[in-house]
């Protein structure tokens, strides 16, 4: 006796299974990429302005912690060798110097900062703030 024979079902490919691969792919990819993001300043909380622009990108960043300690292009520096090391840096060029001031440092500590860059030729100065 001879059993009947069974229709032949068309060949399918189940595309459900390759689309979650897919997507588990996409979101490892997506959040590995967000930890290789670096943050190049030093943490300080910028005081607010309602005013505040943005401005070309600055050559040289000087921020002034919450402690009151200096530091250009994330490099310590003292307030007395501020000049000297700018005017070495600089030359005669026209530079933007952005001052990263946290909204907490003593006012004086900052106004020592710009009087020392204000002895600068070719020097303009920018104070950072958020919106």
């Amino acid at each position: 006796m001879r059993l009947p024979e069974e229709p032949d079902l068309p060949f399918q490919i189940n595309i459900v299974p390759m689309i979650d691969v897919i997507f588990a792919i996409l979101t490892f990819f997506i959040m590995s990429s967000l930890f290789l993001t670096r943050s190049t300043g030093l943490p300080v909380d910028l005081p607010t302005a309602n005013t505040a622009q943005e401005q070309a990108p600055s050559q040289l960043t000087l921020t002034v912690d919450r402690e009151g300690k200096l530091s250009l292009n994330n490099q310590p520096i003292l307030v007395a060798e501020l000049k000297l090391r700018l005017q070495a840096l600089i030359g005669n060029q026209a530079t933007l110097i952005v001052i990263n001031a946290d909204e907490r440092v003593d006012h004086g500590k900052v106004i020592a900062v710009m009087d020392q860059l204000r002895q600068i030729p070719n020097v303009k100065m920018a104070i950072a703030a958020e919106r």
